[in-house]
């Protein structure tokens, strides 16, 4: 790290401790949201599924291993302040910390260039890792967030257009058959992510954004939040349930994203975070004071 000054290596060596600690433990939420759905459920082939996750979860603290082999594309969502002292390296630091976590977590070799189809091996390449960028005026402040997406939980995602006489419901007919027909490729309990907005390329980035909320919040506009509720209560009366085997839930939170659609169409998009759902979220100061908030305890 020759080319990076004292605090960009210390953003870098934290950084890349972040996507170890991701790769290797849950945030609280999901932790606390699978212990609820393996006390309630009564099918005995279930709750041993949800008991090989926690022995899982165990082994990978004691073992330090990854909780999948299947480590994803690291996607990071970037909410920077104006005045952050290291805003203009930023994507350069975020780039060497996964290319160094590479090494030491170990990462699984993921980032495969498309067309020419060769895997870098650095988990690098063209417009990888993702970086989504919302800049905040103003602020000295960085709010980052690490994603670590795996394939099995990106496959079944879809998305489309529909003509405003389908109706709202019909979001949640399109959502019910992508989940009935494709969830059980993503490990279920699923964490579903629905995006609606003017076309496929912004309803996918929302849907992609809602899978990445805090498990059971709810959408700001009452009206949303209704179907936010609706959707995961007949979402889990498929009966799906862990690894698609049978079980009395099938999904960790359904999270709706909305933004207002042109007059004559709206798309629809779905995501899903399978039950690995392996992101973290820190807060940075000016000072490069790192705050975890999705994982109690951790510090870096």
């Amino acid at each position: 790290m020759e080319n990076f000054n004292v605090n960009e290596k210390r953003f870098i060596s934290a950084v890349e401790k972040a996507l170890d600690v991701a790769a290797k433990k849950l945030p609280d939420d999901v932790v606390a949201r699978l212990s609820e759905m393996r006390d309630s459920e009564t099918s005995l082939s279930a709750k041993a599924f949800y008991d090989c996750y926690f022995e899982n979860m165990d082994k990978a603290t004691e073992l330090s291993r990854p909780i999948c082999q299947d480590t994803g594309v690291v996607n990071f969502y970037v909410k920077v302040g104006t005045h952050f002292p290291l805003i203009d390296s930023l994507e350069a630091l975020l780039v060497k910390a996964v290319e160094r976590a590479t090494q030491s977590v170990p990462l699984r070799h993921n980032a495969v260039e498309t067309f020419v189809e060769k895997n870098t091996g650095t988990n690098l390449g063209t417009k990888v890792p993702y970086i989504e960028w919302e800049v905040v005026p103003h602020s000295s402040e960085l709010e980052l967030t690490i994603y670590l997406a795996g394939g099995g939980s990106s496959l079944p995602g879809r998305a489309t257009v529909m003509v405003p006489s389908a109706g709202y419901e019909a979001i949640t007919e399109f959502v019910l058959d992508t989940m009935v027909n494709y969830g059980i490729n993503a490990c279920p309990p699923l964490v579903v992510g629905v995006g609606v907005g003017p076309c496929v390329a912004s309803s996918a980035r929302l849907a992609k954004k809602a899978t990445l909320r805090t498990l059971g919040s709810r959408n700001s506009s009452e009206v949303v939040a209704k179907e936010e509720q609706k959707l995961f209560d007949t979402l889990n009366k498929i009966g799906i349930g862990p690894q698609g085997l049978g079980g009395r839930e099938s999904v960790m939170a359904v999270h709706i994203e909305n933004m207002a659609r042109h007059p004559s169409s709206f798309g629809v998009a779905v995501a899903f975070g399978c039950w690995a759902h392996r992101r973290m979220t820190l807060k940075i100061s000016d000072t490069l004071d790192f705050k975890v908030t999705t994982h109690k305890g951790v510090t870096l």
